[in-house]
């Protein structure tokens, strides 16, 4: 399972990912989300779903592309980066499942996703 993380390029800074990092982050788990920040130029936090990989392990936990992940388990994040320190702390703690909290068109809800075993 892969989770591809980036930044738009619109931001002036080049797309990211899990994979191109993987010697750095090797215990970092993978969820098959793309994400980008919600950008510069906006008030909002969080980061923005931009693709789902349909055998991800967040597929089946309702995401879709648009939704903003506003923490990862208690942690704000901002960036890609975050989300990928947070998953790799959660998954060093030993949690085999994380709470993201996420904003959408319906609202704001909670999210619990599986991490596999620490």
């Amino acid at each position: 399972m892969s989770v591809t993380l980036g930044e738009l390029p619109n931001e002036g800074q080049a797309r990211a990912s899990v994979e191109d990092h993987e010697n750095a982050v090797d215990d970092a788990p993978r969820l098959g989300l793309t994400l980008a920040p919600v950008g510069m130029h906006s008030s909002r936090e969080g980061v923005v779903v931009t693709a789902i990989d349909p055998d991800g392990r967040a597929a089946g936990q309702g995401f879709k592309v648009g939704d903003v992940i506003l923490d990862v388990g208690g942690k704000a994040v901002s960036t890609a980066a975050d989300v990928r320190d947070a998953l790799r702390d959660a998954h060093a703690d030993g949690k085999r499942t994380v709470l993201m909290r996420i904003r959408s068109e319906e609202g704001t809800r909670f999210v619990a996703v599986p991490l596999g075993q620490a």
